[in-house]
């Protein structure tokens, strides 16, 4: 049986009685035209089910309906949560995500990004950390005129380019959960060197501790890399301290879970005989046994804030309002803290 063809924009414009350049002007929301002869099109369109050719809108616009994540995140939960939020605003739009990992340790990293800019021309990009920490990134976009948001754990541009969390009070505020407790000696597994995060978070739990009255001892401190098996690695150091901590804070789930995994390897209860708390919520926070008592990272949020920040006011996008620049994380206690053993 033969297939019926797909209609095109020759056929909208016979039906509805004007000129293909009327169809495109429709189709691109263009002022110029009447209500009546935009309703008729329309209504042509609809009931044909025409789907107009993105390329050649493109083309006629002189700009892409793509948006790119740009990134060198290793927490593949992490960036998967971001698309999740970017895709919430932008399938109600003519946008389409694009993904391009990057590497931050390479020296051509720059020009890597130059050329996926060049080359693709998406209309807008979401920078993530670390690399959204990178300001001469940020001048790339200004220069080639591509529109950017850069996401941080902390502010890191103006409110219409970047959206942040409060990593540092809330990371405060989870170690004082622990002092309060009854937690003096108080590991931590912090995230990569180099990284705001990992930064904005060792300082918070060590602002914590001071508060308390408690030395901070960079013996406690083991950075990992937001990974898993670097989660195994840090607690297998500190749990091989005498005196051993009574409570670790890890600077992410995955990290959190990998303690979780080297405390039971040693025949160690949680929370009997080791507290833990992680830093993001993913699904596995809860899915842990016992569950994760961890700090809720908006990162759904943020991400849908920093599509709308891209696509707000745009053809094919949605409509121009204030979006949130910065984001409250907030502490979900669980069952893996309870007060240190006798």
């Amino acid at each position: 049986m033969k297939k019926s063809a797909q209609p095109t924009i020759n056929d909208v414009a016979r039906l509805a009685g004007v000129s293909k350049k009327t169809v495109s002007r429709v189709i691109n929301r263009s002022p110029l035209l009447n209500d009546d002869t935009r309703k008729r099109v329309l209504e042509v369109i609809g009931d044909l089910g025409y789907i107009p050719n993105p390329q050649a809108r493109a083309l006629a616009l002189r700009r892409n309906f793509l948006i790119g994540l740009v990134h060198d995140n290793p927490n593949a939960q992490m960036v998967l949560n971001v698309q999740q939020g970017m895709l919430e605003v932008l399938r109600y739009t003519e946008f389409e995500l694009i993904v391009r990992p990057v590497d931050r340790g390479s020296p051509s990293m720059l020009e890597d990004v130059r050329h996926f800019l060049e080359r693709q021309r998406p209309f807008g990009v979401m920078l993530l950390p670390p690399i959204s920490e990178d300001p001469s990134l940020a001048a790339l976009c200004d220069e080639i005129g591509v529109r950017y948001v850069r996401m941080g754990s902390a502010p890191l541009d103006g409110e219409d380019h970047m959206v942040a969390s409060n990593d540092r009070e809330a990371v405060r505020d989870a170690t004082n959960y622990l002092i309060e407790a009854g937690h003096r000696r108080i590991g931590m597994v912090a995230g990569p060197r180099g990284f705001r995060s990992a930064h904005e978070r060792q300082t918070g739990f060590e602002e914590a501790l001071k508060g308390a009255g408690i030395t901070p001892d960079r013996g406690l401190v083991i950075h990992g890399d937001y990974t898993f098996a670097s989660g195994i690695k840090a607690a297998e150091r500190l749990l091989d301290l005498s005196p051993r901590p009574t409570a670790i804070f890890a600077s992410n789930d995955e990290m959190a879970a990998g303690v979780l995994h080297a405390a039971r390897q040693r025949g160690l209860e949680v929370p009997r005989d080791l507290s833990i708390v992680g830093f993001d919520d993913t699904a596995i926070a809860s899915h842990l046994w016992p569950p994760l008592t961890t700090v809720r990272w908006p990162i759904q949020s943020m991400a849908r804030s920093a599509a709308i920040k891209l696509v707000g006011g745009a053809d094919g996008g949605v409509e121009e309002n204030e979006s949130a620049s910065l984001f409250l994380s907030t502490l979900i206690r669980r069952a893996s803290v309870a007060p240190p053993p006798a």
